[in-house]
């Protein structure tokens, strides 16, 4: 319970209901195969522009902090969801990578 500003009782951090956990197990779930047409782009057609590697640096970076935080508040969700986009990214910014290096190849 909240009073003021102060949380009065138990501690809420890592204390989620079962089907809150699920909840945002769900929602990173959605938010995964959200990306899956864009890894599709970059790794099978080969496509990478209009993509922004230093916006795609942030949103990582972004993702980084929400895993540690969902590992300070012990949230399995948080976490799962989190590493799972992390890599996800991670494999579209290698795909854009190789794929930009492949044309600059054959630019040469």
């Amino acid at each position: 319970m909240v009073r003021g500003l102060m949380w009065v009782g138990p501690s809420p951090i890592g204390m989620a209901e079962p089907w809150i956990e699920a909840i945002g197990l769900v929602a990173g779930f959605i938010g995964i195969i959200a990306w899956v047409p864009q890894i599709i782009e970059v790794w099978v057609h080969k496509q990478h522009e209009g993509l922004s590697l230093t916006s795609f640096g942030a949103v990582s970076f972004a993702l980084g902090l929400w895993l540690v935080y969902g590992i300070l508040v012990e949230s399995i969700a948080m976490i799962v969801a989190n590493i799972m986009t992390l890599t996800v990214i991670a494999a579209i910014i290698i795909g854009a990578w190789r794929a930009r290096k492949a044309v600059d190849a054959t630019e040469a």
